[in-house]
């Protein structure tokens, strides 16, 4: 059994105050979706749950909106005008802003689609939007079409989970080279857009413009679909998470996704096995993640 034992750079959680109400631990929002993709934004969505936030609500195109809420009722969904292809149309933009308004944090990506359209509303999303944001799967293919200068202009804490194809096209470049020249690259690319930088895969490789740090925890079984929008749900929520009353830094909070989010796999691995795990499991397996990241109680005076 492996034996994950949380690092002293990893943040640890305080315990829950008895008089806190669902507002206290944040509203995530998470945009995506798409025709044949409802799933996506589902899993983010329940993995904010699972990692604290209060409350969660997925802004999908209209034609998947009766899908995504059908995954767990705990989640609030709404559904926005959507084009032919299934994909948000760009009516829903202003609607998305304006969702964004009653945000702690914002998800944009997970199933979203690609086309024009979409593009545009990310780069919106990106340049206007005041809260922190997790931008992964679809939205990073919307980020690639811009300059670096142009992304080092936003209005608010942004963190991007690229696995090192998305890494490579938000550079610019084709061919992967070596992990630790993308790491340098991608050290360079946190710095250059004032972000935080989760580059996903073995050792995922966590940056920001002042500090970084490797994971250690994850297995090859999570290597499969749906794993990513986990990550970023988890990610997401940490956004709204607070310590001392002081809201977590962005690098903080991606530090944590990482370790949770893969610990939360290994010990999905242990019940199911690598072969078999998916996204799904290791949603389940967060409750179990988190209880290893929590303070322990104070002595009773």
């Amino acid at each position: 059994m492996k034996i994950n034992t949380v690092p002293a750079d990893v943040t640890r959680l305080q315990r829950r105050a008895r008089d806190t109400s669902k507002r206290d631990y944040g509203r995530v929002l998470v945009v995506g979706g798409s025709a044949g993709m409802a799933g996506a934004p589902a899993l983010a969505g329940m993995a904010a749950l699972r990692s604290g936030a209060g409350l969660v609500e997925l802004v999908v195109p209209e034609v998947v909106a009766a899908i995504a809420a059908g995954f767990d009722p705990c989640v609030m969904t709404r559904g926005l005008p959507a084009q032919v292809d299934g994909t948000f149309a760009g009516a829903a933009t202003a609607e998305i802003l304006e969702r964004a308004v009653f945000a702690d944090a914002v998800a944009v990506g997970p199933g979203l689609g690609r086309s024009a359209t979409t593009r545009a509303l990310v780069e919106s999303l990106w340049a206007d939007l005041p809260q922190p944001c997790v931008f992964d799967a679809d939205a990073l293919w919307a980020l690639a079409q811009a300059d670096t200068a142009r992304l080092a202009k936003h209005a608010g804490e942004r963190v991007l989970t690229p696995h090192a194809g998305e890494m490579l096209r938000l550079l610019h470049r084709d061919q992967p080279g070596e992990r630790r020249a993308l790491e340098a690259d991608a050290a360079a690319f946190a710095a250059a857009t004032r972000s935080v930088v989760v580059l996903k895969g073995p050792a995922t490789f966590v940056v920001d413009a002042t500090r970084q740090a490797h994971n250690e925890t994850g297995n090859p079984g999570m290597a499969t679909a749906g794993s990513g929008d986990v990550l970023t749900g988890v990610a997401a929520a940490l956004l709204c998470q607070s310590i001392d009353r002081r809201p977590l830094e962005p690098f903080d909070a991606a530090r944590l996704a990482a370790w949770v989010h893969g610990h939360a796999g290994d010990i999905a691995a242990e019940h199911v096995g690598e072969i078999s795990l998916t996204a799904r499991d290791i949603v389940r397996c967060l409750p179990q993640a988190f209880s290893a990241v929590i303070q322990p109680a104070s002595p009773s005076g």
